[in-house]
């Protein structure tokens, strides 16, 4: 998994939850250190909507693939909009 900086996502279980009901993400990427109480719901929701989902050692190396100061347990990379022109 290569630097996350200049890709489109959301991060953290909150932000993730909703792109998730708005049918919005194409990849999660998940901490292996982060709680799997957090983490089982939305895993269980990327397999039934046959989402790629990848994982990452630690929280802190997810935060910092993405650039942001803090530990990341989640983040969701966001489809590109089509314009219906």
């Amino acid at each position: 998994m290569d630097d996350l900086k200049h890709e489109k996502k959301v991060v953290g279980f909150k932000e993730t939850t909703r792109a998730l009901k708005k049918k919005e993400v194409r990849k999660l990427i998940v901490a292996n250190d982060a709680q799997s109480h957090i983490l089982e719901p939305l895993l269980r929701q990327a397999e039934e909507e046959s989402i790629e989902v990848d994982r990452v050692e630690t929280m802190k190396q997810l935060g910092r693939k993405c650039g942001i100061g803090l530990n990341a347990a989640v983040v969701a990379l966001i489809k590109e909009k089509v314009n219906e022109n």
